[in-house]
């Protein structure tokens, strides 16, 4: 490797976004983003009304070395040039995954560079160390990606106390359900906030749950069947009342949970990181509430918010660089799909 700065190539296939992205960094700072490269296979699984693993796969390997020539044409870099090639290791989908990191140790292989599988949430939480606000630790993460809602403790690089997590539906969930539920296409989240926008989120009294339970545990599940019960006895005209109502429910729970997290543990940063981190009122909630206590508030860049190579290359850099685990030049893989970034032990 150079000693003076090395290069990560890393692979981003848990689901339904095929991610590449080069990462430079050097023995201290905060690692360079230099390019990446993302395809959506949105348009691919809305006719299904979900993801659909099989298709998925597939997808990945057409779209995983054209995505990487776009990448090394972006940088300027060849496929000499990189140090370390990292992949999505787990959690997700079993096919995907393979995918991933069949191609990643199958390259480095042919290159004879050492490779190193990331965990996918760890990607997530590190990713605003990409932004122009990068945090600094120590920090409360609140993770809300797909189909996990988390708060976490983050002393350090591989240093993470869950805190609290969903029993059962996600917030990530609840928006996409009860987007289903209204009608609207698959990923339906984004088309709920949208929605949301024109309607009254007073407008109906839906549950928290959990939100006085003592503990800084999530569950969204009955939010979802309260939306289903609601939307039978109303028309079609009135759900964007409802919309704006079951947003306020969501964001509700997660900013009053994010800040008796930030009072439990005494600390006075927070980073919110996943897909939902993008939601525009949770932004607003967060951002006022936060700036009320004196707290920071940290996200990724917008367009770093849904799954990326960057952020697997930039958490494959930061370990790296912190020494705490080595690349190694051992082509075997395997993939964990359930693997809970509490126990993230290599």
């Amino acid at each position: 490797m150079n000693p003076s700065s090395t290069l990560v190539l890393g692979f981003e296939s848990s689901c339904d976004e095929t991610g590449v992205a080069l990462v430079e960094y050097a023995e201290k700072g905060v690692p360079t983003l230099l390019a990446h490269a993302l395809h959506s296979q949105i348009s691919m699984h809305q006719a299904f009304g979900g993801v659909v693993p099989e298709l998925a796969s597939r997808d990945h390997i057409r779209r995983a070395l054209p995505l990487t020539r776009e990448v090394l044409a972006q940088s300027g870099k060849t496929l000499a040039d990189v140090d370390v090639v990292a992949f999505t290791r787990g959690p997700g989908l079993a096919g995907a995954l393979l995918v991933g990191a069949g191609v990643a140790c199958a390259l480095a292989a042919a290159l004879d560079k050492p490779v190193l599988g990331v965990h996918h949430l760890e990607g997530h939480l590190l990713s605003p160390f990409l932004s122009a606000d990068p945090p600094e630790f120590p920090f409360v993460a609140l993770l809300v990606s797909g189909g996990h809602t988390q708060l976490m403790r983050v002393d350090d690089v591989g240093c993470y106390e869950l805190l609290g997590e969903t029993i059962d539906d996600a917030a990530g969930e609840a928006f996409d359900k009860s987007a289903k539920i209204m009608g609207l296409d698959y990923p339906g989240g984004p088309l709920l906030a949208k929605m949301a926008q024109d309607g009254n989120p007073t407008a109906y009294k839906l549950p928290r749950p959990l939100l006085h339970s003592g503990n800084l545990d999530f569950s969204f599940a009955g939010l979802k069947t309260a939306v289903l019960v609601q939307s039978q006895k109303i028309q079609p005209a009135d759900f964007p009342n409802l919309a704006a109502s079951t947003q306020a429910a969501i964001v509700d729970v997660l900013v009053k949970k994010s800040l008796s997290a930030l009072k439990e543990t005494g600390l006075n940063r927070l980073v919110v990181a996943g897909g939902v981190g993008a939601n525009r009122e949770l932004r607003t909630q967060l951002n006022t509430a936060c700036a009320e206590r004196k707290v920071r508030v940290h996200y990724p860049e917008l367009h770093l918010c849904t799954d990326n190579g960057a952020m697997i290359a930039l958490a494959a850099a930061m370990r790296l660089q912190s020494g705490l685990q080595q690349a190694h030049k051992t082509y075997a893989f395997d993939v964990k799909p359930r693997w809970g970034l509490d126990a993230i032990g290599y």
